[in-house]
């Protein structure tokens, strides 16, 4: 198990020394409307928005820390969970020297990033049954192995990760282990938020693109230590959130139950999409879904693809992933949209 102090050798040393950028709105918190605002070179006209956000997020984080049992101080927001990502290699990876560690088949954005930073990419296949291999994992990780990346539920397989290898990783690998939750919603396992406090080097991931129905506005969560996203708020844009995101955030985290009720309804559609696509037979494989997709083995994923576009579908084809030869990804869409996918595949020889 990781101490916190083990954590602070992680992060990149010109990060460790850096003076984060104080903005007009880190210096000056408190807004009152009686208050002349002199100090950001703003537009002094109100329109709603002539004013810079608030940098931290105030009320939006504390909304989550209600939904989600977890201290504002755990909390950190970007740009889509990819500004989180990147943020997390940026802070702890130094380039030409350090690494990360992912899982294929898994979120293409972790190569990209890495790519991006120049930070060297070492890759551990799942299984065959798209489960983590421990001790390849262990074996694979060297001193320069920064952060390891864990997709649970999978993307592009759907299938959530065995909990009982997730934390061995956790006691036994000597760096960051973050768990991207990006469709924790649709699971039947629990998040690893309630386990947060247990494991210093744990960072979670999750976002408000799939089960809250706001991919438009690009919001991304970070749950962590203290210290990490204190780290992490050094290195962020000082406006990186902008008023109509946290706004419309804000919004839909307040209608819980509109929430609830389309997570079911996407739930209740995946069950019958199952059982619909078990009747084609071209359709070799349905794999287990813990998401709001569904992962299936054709005969000829090219050619299947190129026939649902001719009907006015667009699925993912992911055969460019490892283990993932001749599969599409299909989403969860509406009643109506699924009635016509399985139409749709019927018709097409």
């Amino acid at each position: 198990m990781m101490t916190i102090n083990e954590i602070k050798n992680l992060v990149r040393p010109s990060v460790m020394a850096l003076k984060p950028y104080s903005s007009a709105r880190d210096e000056f918190k408190e807004f009152n409307k009686d208050l002349i605002f002199l100090d950001a070179n703003e537009n002094p006209f109100s329109n709603g928005l002539n004013r810079y956000p608030d940098p931290q997020q105030t009320k939006l984080k504390e909304r989550l820390s209600e939904l989600k049992g977890v201290s504002v101080s755990n909390i950190l927001l970007g740009n889509g969970s990819d500004e989180v990502l990147d943020l997390l290699i940026r802070a702890f990876c130094e380039p030409n020297q350090d690494e990360i560690l992912i899982l294929p088949p898994t979120y293409g954005m972790y190569q990209v990033l890495a790519e991006v930073n120049n930070v060297k990419l070492k890759a551990v296949n799942l299984s065959e049954e798209f489960q983590l291999r421990v001790e390849n994992i262990l074996n694979s990780v060297s001193e320069d192995t920064k952060i390891l990346f864990i997709c649970s539920p999978n993307n592009p397989s759907g299938n959530s990760l065995n909990s009982r290898d997730i934390e061995s990783l956790l006691k036994q690998f000597k760096g960051l282990v973050v768990i991207d939750e990006a469709y924790i919603d649709f699971s039947s396992q629990a998040s690893w938020l309630n386990r947060l406090q247990e494991f210093p080097n744990l960072v979670i991931t999750q976002t408000l693109s799939k089960a809250y129905g706001l991919a438009g506005i690009r919001l991304g969560i970070c749950y962590s230590s203290e210290f990490i996203i204190s780290t992490l708020n050094k290195i962020k844009p000082p406006y990186n959130i902008n008023e109509l995101t946290q706004q419309k955030a804000l919004e839909q985290l307040n209608s819980t139950e509109v929430f609830k009720t389309q997570v079911q309804q996407i739930l209740t559609e995946r069950n019958v999409l199952e059982r619909e696509l078990g009747s084609i037979a071209y359709i070799s494989e349905i794999y287990p879904s813990d998401a709001n997709f569904i992962l299936v083995k054709v005969d000829d994923a090219t050619k299947r693809y190129n026939q649902l576009i001719q009907k006015g579908i667009v699925v993912r084809n992911r055969s460019n992933q490892v283990l993932c030869e001749n599969c599409l990804r299909i989403t969860v869409g509406t009643t109506e949209e699924n009635t016509n996918l399985i139409l749709a595949l019927k018709s097409i020889k």
